[in-house]
């Protein structure tokens, strides 16, 4: 890389130590921090044994047996399993993709540079609140991972793959030729090794991820797990402007579109619309949070509207 970047097109370890300031004004989690460092500050769903019962559910592989509910298993004929309540330490994990797909932006910064700015912004919030944070960073060929610690060198370390990564795209590292979404399944099937059950994991990834999405790896962490999405799109993956021919180039594929013809832009428009509406499906499926961001806005804006939005909702 020269040493001149341009910060909407590539990240720099600044940018995303910067983004520090904004980590008080987001409602990420959902306690307040106390006085330990000792323990984190969310109200986490164990799938273990705690302090408060919170409710019964179907069980699933690494479930602790000790905390089978035996007489709803008996009435149902389906082993069920009871989840507690309890305030205790939540290891905040991030996957954050920086693959050749989001090396690409209309507005004020390409979406990888995005994805960069979400991943550091809820780790130094995670940090903030003293929870371990750790984090896996995928690419196109590759994946690197921190293990969760509570400590500004972990975290660090986890910018520092994310400024490599993300500095390391370039228009010519797309391969035409392997699947785009191979590396996100790759990342989704090692960090069940890693994540601890009763973590909070926050996926960050762009919005067409969900096409080649290998949803079964998507299920025991979302059980085990609060789980949290955050598809990555610009406002050129909605809909095109009517700009005339424009030519689309991905390694050595081009393609030239008319986009002053109707059935063109409402193809392309369609492709986007069955991507949100599968994300919202896998949402509900999951039961977990769906924060789609877009490249119009800082991260910490779309982040701290969105959830204080939900805050004030569920609180009226």
């Amino acid at each position: 890389m020269s040493a001149a970047v341009d910060p909407a097109i590539h990240s720099t370890l600044e940018s995303l130590l910067a983004t520090r300031r904004h980590c008080h004004e987001l409602p990420l989690f959902s306690r307040p921090v106390r006085n330990s460092r000792q323990t984190g500050q969310q109200n986490s769903r164990l799938r273990g044994r705690g302090v408060d019962f919170d409710q019964v559910r179907a069980y699933l592989p690494g479930d602790d047996i000790r905390n089978i509910d035996w007489r709803v298993t008996a009435r149902s004929q389906k082993v069920h399993t009871k989840v507690f309540n309890e305030e205790r330490e939540r290891p905040v994990f991030l996957i954050g993709e920086q693959s050749p797909r989001l090396f690409f932006g209309s507005q004020r910064c390409f979406k990888s540079v995005l994805a960069a700015e979400t991943c550091a912004l809820i780790a130094w919030t995670a940090l903030a609140h003293h929870d371990r944070v750790g984090g896996m960073v995928f690419g196109h060929r590759e994946c690197h991972e921190v293990r969760p610690r509570r400590d500004r060198q972990a975290l660090l370390k986890l910018l520092q793959l994310l400024v490599d990564a993300n500095q390391a795209l370039t228009p010519e590292s797309q391969d035409p030729y392997e699947p785009a979404n191979e590396p996100l399944n790759m990342a989704l099937r090692h960090s069940r090794e890693i994540i601890r059950p009763g973590s909070i994991l926050y996926i960050v990834c762009d919005h067409a991820a969900i096409e080649g999405l290998n949803q079964s790896l998507l299920v025991p962490l979302a059980g085990h797990n609060d789980l949290i999405l955050l598809p990555v799109f610009d406002p050129l993956d909605v809909e095109l402007p009517r700009f005339g021919p424009l030519d689309f180039v991905q390694g050595e594929r081009h393609l030239t579109l008319d986009t002053q013809q109707d059935s063109v832009r409402e193809d392309y428009a369609a492709q986007f619309s069955a991507q949100r509406q599968a994300w919202l499906r896998l949402a509900r499926r999951l039961r977990c949070s769906l924060l789609p961001l877009d490249t119009r806005q800082p991260a910490h804006e779309q982040l701290r509207d969105t959830l204080s939005g939900s805050s004030r909702a569920g609180g009226a």
